[in-house]
C-alpha cells in the first residue's frame, strides 16, 4: 500500500518521472562539466552576470568551455585533489537535490561511476497500457 502511495504523490503531487536512488560516492563529476538553466541554458557570460546578481550560489561557479548547448561550468568549491566539496556541510540547496530528473530532460547523463541513478516511476508496460486503454475509450 506504501508503494502505491508514494508513486502516487511523487507522479501526480510532485510531478516527478523517477525516482533518486543510490548515494554519492565523491567522485567530484558533477560538480565539473555543469551546464547552468535558467529558463533556458545560459549561453553568454553577460546572462551568468546577470544570474549572479540574482542568485548566490552562483558565485562559486566560473566558466571553463563553452559548446552547442551553452556555457559549461565547474564548480570553485571542489578541492581538486581530493575530489571533495569544500563547503559540504554548507553546501546549497542544488547541490543537496543532485541529481535531479531535469538533468535528463536537458539530454544530460550521470557520471559512469555515479553512486546515484535514477529509476522510472512507471515501467514502460505501464505507460504503455495506459496509452492503450486511453485509446480503446
Amino acid at each position: 500500500m506504501f508503494k502505491i502511495i508514494k508513486k502516487w504523490f511523487y507522479l501526480y503531487v510532485l510531478k516527478r518521472k523517477y525516482y533518486r536512488v543510490g548515494s554519492c560516492n565523491a567522485c567530484g563529476r558533477c560538480c565539473q562539466k555543469i551546464y547552468v538553466k535558467h529558463k533556458q541554458v545560459i549561453q553568454t557570460e553577460a546572462e551568468f552576470e546577470r544570474l549572479k546578481r540574482q542568485h548566490s550560489f552562483y558565485t562559486y561557479l566560473k566558466v571553463v568551455d563553452k559548446d552547442e548547448t551553452g556555457l559549461v561550468f565547474e564548480c570553485e568549491n571542489l578541492d581538486k585533489e581530493t575530489k571533495k566539496c569544500k563547503i559540504h556541510r554548507k553546501r546549497p540547496g542544488i547541490c543537496r537535490r543532485y541529481p535531479q530528473e531535469e538533468l535528463f530532460n536537458m539530454g544530460g547523463t550521470l557520471a559512469e561511476h555515479c553512486g546515484y541513478k535514477l529509476i522510472p516511476i512507471e515501467s514502460f508496460e505501464e505507460v504503455f497500457d495506459r496509452v492503450k486503454q486511453k485509446q480503446k475509450k
